[in-house]
């Protein structure tokens, strides 16, 4: 069996943290061009995506980030089984820890998404998200289920929000007191836009549960263009655009700097074997 040792789950999480920080560079820069009036799409990761494939090396670039993905889900994924993070057994450390978990099953969709790409399979323009809430939406208790998932995602945009306010975006950086001085506005920045996108896609799942209709769930793209939309909206969207172009710059910062404590692979197989366990 091949042994994964805790290097190369660190270089894993490593590379994922850069794939992500690409992805969201990209959609915060076209957004960004977008709301200025210079060319660029205001759109979501998987546009960011296309936009690579279309440039020069573009399926080889584009492996490389469905690689970086799969890498950065993995992460996720052993950050919330094994509390890699040492986040604890209180409310908040449980509740971080299943994000973690539901992050490396939207990033694995992600990186799924990107390797077709690359490998020229990509699937037509359908969206995932309207597809599975209209499934949801058919079933006993969906319209609850479609509100509770609105509510959580806004619980996610808080909790940004709440990160950004408080500041403490470089605890996990391993960076002296100078580099963290410029660095923290920078994770502060992207924390706070991506809040803002979070409270406006959960209000799109409570307003599919209310109409009882699945095309009210947007995503990302949605959000940007509910905010072109507002008075004075191009400054809006330029704003909160510059904030996800931050948001990936950060990311880049954290592939370098972010202290990854990665377990033993062994360590990681007891983890998942424990949590199968419970399940049953």
């Amino acid at each position: 069996m091949l042994k994964l040792g805790r290097n190369t789950i660190e270089r894993l999480a490593r590379f994922g943290y850069g794939a992500r920080g690409v992805v969201y560079c990209i959609v915060g820069g076209l957004a960004l061009l977008a709301a200025i009036g210079k060319g660029g799409r205001a759109g979501d990761s998987e546009s960011a995506i296309r936009w690579v494939l279309a440039g020069p090396l573009g399926a080889v670039l584009v492996g490389l980030i469905a690689f970086g993905l799969a890498g950065f889900a993995l992460w996720r994924l052993i950050e919330g089984i094994t509390d890699a993070d040492r986040r604890g057994t209180s409310l908040k450390g449980i509740v971080v820890r299943l994000a973690h978990l539901l992050s490396a099953a939207i990033y694995t969709g992600l990186a799924i998404t990107a390797a077709t790409l690359a490998l020229g399979l990509g699937r037509g323009g359908g969206d995932a998200a309207q597809d599975w809430t209209a499934w949801l939406l058919g079933k006993p208790l969906g319209l609850w289920l479609v509100g509770l998932i609105g509510l959580a995602v806004m619980g996610g945009g808080v909790a940004f929000l709440v990160k950004a306010f408080k500041g403490d975006v470089t605890d996990r950086l391993k960076l002296d007191a100078e580099r963290c001085r410029w660095v923290k506005p920078v994770g502060q920045f992207g924390y706070a836009a991506r809040g803002i996108a979070f409270l406006i896609i959960g209000g799109f799942f409570l307003a599919a549960a209310w109409h009882q209709a699945s095309s009210e769930v947007k995503g990302l793209a949605g959000a940007f263009a509910a905010l072109r939309a507002q008075p004075y909206g191009w400054v809006l969207l330029a704003v909160v655009a510059a904030g996800h172009f931050a948001f990936g710059a950060f990311g880049l910062i954290q592939a370098r700097f972010r202290h990854i404590d990665a377990p033993d692979i062994d360590r990681t197989d007891d983890a998942v074997a424990a949590a199968l366990r419970a399940v049953r």
